[in-house]
């Protein structure tokens, strides 16, 4: 399935929304591509809020993992690998368990350790468009 946006700052909450309904059955791995700025952090953050996670939701750039709890006891992981060198600096910190919990993870940059995503998982593309406005793209297994 593709899901293709065009958005501004003030549409992230009803984006988020409609991602969370249209991803409920979709594979818990999300990987959020795009360049410094497109916003993903930011759509990361208003997915947090609406899924009720009790921490703020910051992103993990030196940890490279953040572990979040929703107010109804799920686990989060909200990973930014943009520091990692290659993909076993990933499996040095155990990514492959989190990947394997079942559990929501939503990992930022990627492309830092490709190998890894031959697994189900769902892709988002995020990129500028302007200076307000943004383009999501989304692709998942149907």
């Amino acid at each position: 399935m593709m899901l293709e946006k065009t958005y501004g700052l003030v549409d992230i909450p009803s984006l988020a929304s409609e991602l969370l309904l249209s991803l409920s059955q979709a594979p818990t791995i999300w990987l959020f591509s795009g360049e410094m700025g497109a916003g993903k952090t930011s759509l990361i953050k208003e997915l947090g809020k609406q899924m009720d996670i009790k921490q703020s939701v910051q992103s993990p750039t030196f940890s490279l993992v953040n572990s979040y709890e929703t107010k109804d006891g799920k686990p989060v992981y909200h990973f930014d690998l943009y520091r990692l060198k290659n993909t076993a600096e990933a499996l040095d910190i155990g990514i492959e368990e989190y990947l394997d919990s079942g559990h929501l993870c939503l990992i930022e940059w990627p492309e830092q350790a490709e190998e890894l995503w031959n697994i189900p998982h769902v892709r988002f593309q995020m990129a500028h468009v302007n200076e307000n406005t943004r383009k999501l793209t989304c692709h998942w297994p149907s």
